[in-house]
Order: C-alpha cells, then structure tokens, then sequence
C-alpha cells in the first residue's frame, strides 16, 4: 500500500500489526526531529529578519527546538502505545472470531 508523504514520515506502518522495538523507535524519532525541526526554523526566520544577535538566535532555535521534542516526543509515544493497545484489540478479537458488528448487537 502506498501512503502519502507525510504518512511515510510520520507513521509508516498499517497499524494491524503492533509495533515493534525498532518500529517504534522508528516512529519516535520522526516524531522528535520532524516537527521541532520546521517549528525551530519558523522562529530563526523571523530572528533573523528583525536582526536578532547570533546568541540570540542560537538560544531562541535551542528553546523552540527542546519545546517541540518534548511535545511531540510525548505524542509520538502516545501514537505508538495507541497503536499498539488497538492491534492487541483486533487480533484477540480475530481469534475469538468476533466482528465489530456481532460484539455491538451482544452488548444492547
């Protein structure tokens, strides 16, 4: 299957399967450099239109840079821990047998 751009980046995998060590070690860093990246370089921009020092710069890229690996650092494990707990979810329901539809029309 053939995903877009951003999919391939962000989150290669069909997410039928859970993922494993290297697989989410995989999606975390997309997740940790991707991101912090294009959000460090908006902020040098405008540093650098204004004229900002070069210390200046360097620290205002450092700030929004760590910002942007803690925030969606910790996002990124969310998506692999969701991805993960829904695999699990599918694959003991396809060896029970049950469909989505069977398991609704039994809880009414």
């Amino acid at each position: 299957m053939r995903y877009s751009l951003m999919r391939r980046i962000l989150f290669p995998f069909s997410g039928e399967d859970a993922l494993s060590l290297k697989q989410c070690l995989r999606v975390l860093l997309a997740w940790i450099v991707f991101f912090p990246l294009i959000l460090s370089i908006c902020p040098l921009l405008f540093a650098a239109l204004f004229s900002y020092s070069f210390q200046r710069m360097a620290w205002l890229f450092l700030f929004a840079f760590l910002s942007g690996v803690f925030i969606f650092g910790s996002l990124g494990v969310l998506v692999v821990v969701t991805n993960n707990k829904s695999a699990h979810i599918r694959q003991a329901k396809k060896v029970t047998g049950v469909s989505n539809s069977q398991a609704s029309s039994q809880s009414r």
